[in-house]
């Protein structure tokens, strides 16, 4: 036991010492380069997907030559590459404290459509892309963060080239928390908590009006009311959802749980 201890202490040493050569290896390297090669060998790599040898570069461009458009710009590429690197924590941090440092810089937009796209932070692996995993299913907190960034975005610069891409990714994730209000109703409606799965379908039709999820919320209303015996309000909730959806097939038939979806919908 004592041996492995030795060898397991062992290795982290030599691994934190390689770490350390290579930091260091680059600042010799580097020590006469000025900030415009500085800055371009650090891009060269960013751009062949070389992330962590970027973010080395970037970190000595910043340490060296604190000032200038090349650092303000080193900063906005340390956030990029990091998310590249699937490091989301270390981007958003490098992304905010470019934000609060250059408030004012004029690449301003892609700053802010950046930020959001961490806080998607959307799994793009290959098994997601196959399964289509719904944004619903994610944490509705960083779907709130992210939407109220692209807000931003949309709000600051109308006019940017990022805010075509930033709507729609807004009515996207407006979907994705509608969605996950009326999973939680569903879950409601399934073990019989009436009034909790009216409240959550009440969130959906004040709060996502304009999502595909607005149908079924009305008819969890309906059948819900009806479980609470309060007819009258279940009989209003039909009228609207006949009003709105004359040809929804929840008027002739009630709503019953959609949980019991096949495995394989998924891998559709």
């Amino acid at each position: 036991m004592k041996n492995l201890f030795l060898a397991v202490a062992l290795g982290l040493l030599l691994t934190a010492c390689a770490s350390t050569s290579t930091v260091d290896k680059d600042s010799q390297i580097t020590q006469d380069w000025s900030v415009q090669r500085l800055y371009k060998e650090a891009h060269d790599e960013l751009m062949h997907h070389n992330y962590t040898r970027a973010e080395k570069l970037y970190e000595i461009l910043q340490a060296r030559f604190p000032y200038g458009s090349h650092a303000e710009q080193a900063q906005l590429d340390t956030a990029y590459a990091y998310y590249k690197d699937n490091e989301p924590e270390k981007a958003l941090a490098a992304i905010n404290q470019f934000v609060r440092l250059y408030p004012k810089h004029a690449n301003m937009d892609y700053a802010l459509y950046l930020k959001a796209l961490i806080q998607l932070n959307e799994d793009k692996s290959f098994v997601s892309k196959i399964a289509k995993q719904d944004w619903s299913d994610r944490d509705p907190k960083a779907n709130r963060e992210a939407y109220a960034t692209f807000a931003e975005l949309v709000d600051r610069f109308p006019n940017s080239k990022y805010a075509s891409d930033a709507r729609d990714k807004m009515q996207k994730l407006l979907n994705a928390l509608a969605g996950h209000e009326l999973s939680v109703a569903r879950y409601y409606m399934k073990r019989g908590a009436w009034l909790a799965a009216a409240g959550r379908a009440q969130i959906i039709i004040s709060q996502y009006q304009n999502t595909p999820n607005v149908e079924e919320s009305l008819a969890i209303l309906v059948a819900a009311y009806q479980n609470l015996g309060e007819q009258k309000l279940s009989d209003d909730a039909k009228r609207v959802l006949g009003q709105n959806f004359p040809n929804s097939p929840y008027l002739q038939n009630p709503w019953r749980d959609h949980n019991d979806i096949p495995w394989w919908r998924y891998w559709k």
